[in-house]
């Protein structure tokens, strides 16, 4: 047995029912590319390559890679830290997008999910098990609470669903906290999201209005605008960040782009 390490925010899933509703979650064909993250000692290994005959599994801790290389010898193991990982180059020659799929560390969930949304075009769906609250933020929607920066982020490129929570009772060691399996879908054509403006520019759109979500966009984005010598559109100045959809940010990006 593996001892977790709790700077590798290692919580290892020991049920085996939990595991095999994660991977029947997955909806990717036989021969699809799937890439696993965060393998750890392999709960999700062996049933996705029972499913799956193109299968990579990536985990940082070398223990762990030598017990998966050993117990999975048909599954390509990779040890990497995901956050360092192409996904153009994990899709390779694949005629199709990737299948991504993973028990996620709680301490890297929004970086791991920021890194997919950065290579959406390459992925077309993910399922993860993460923390509650932090699944409750992807589904989220306006005037409400949970709805900031990663609902905005991802419900942008991708239909987002909670599929089933998951006790904190089938790790080890137990989190404080309990977690859910999330599914992502993207869309067909991500890039076609940020026709007219782009990626960068409206990230930076949604952290600037949302780190000051009590303040109104004239204020919160007025620095941002006033860069390019422009004003915050009127029907946007008097509302703050939670009271827009996703699409509000597309259309202030394209205009803070326009000449």
């Amino acid at each position: 047995m593996i001892e977790p390490r709790k700077r590798l925010g290692q919580n290892f899933l020991r049920d085996p029912n939990t595991a095999r509703k994660i991977v029947a979650s997955v909806t990717a064909q036989p021969a699809d590319r799937v890439i696993e993250i965060g393998a750890g000692t392999g709960a999700l290994t062996g049933f996705l390559a029972r499913r799956f005959n193109n299968l990579s599994a990536i985990e940082i801790d070398p223990r762990a890679t030598d017990h998966l290389k050993e117990e999975f010898p048909s599954v390509h193991v990779i040890e990497k830290d995901v956050l360092e990982c192409s996904y153009a180059e994990l899709r390779g020659d694949a005629a199709g997008r990737l299948y991504v799929v993973g028990n996620l560390p709680y301490y890297l969930t929004s970086e791991i999910l920021f890194r997919i949304l950065d290579e959406s075009a390459q992925v077309k769906e993910a399922v993860f098990m993460m923390q509650y609250e932090v699944a409750r933020r992807l589904v989220a929607v306006p005037r409400t609470k949970e709805y900031g920066i990663l609902s905005v982020a991802v419900q942008l490129e991708a239909h987002a669903e909670i599929l089933f929570p998951v006790s904190r009772n089938v790790f080890f060691p137990k989190p404080d906290v309990r977690s859910a399996v999330v599914r992502l879908t993207f869309l067909n054509d991500t890039g076609a999201v940020y026709e007219g403006c782009d990626r960068h520019t409206v990230r930076k759109i949604i952290r600037t209005a949302f780190n000051q979500r009590r303040k109104t966009l004239r204020n919160s984005l007025k620095g941002l605008f006033s860069e390019s010598l422009k004003t915050v559109p009127s029907r946007y100045s008097p509302l703050r960040a939670e009271e827009l959809v996703p699409k509000d940010f597309i259309e202030l990006a394209r205009y803070l782009h326009t000449g």
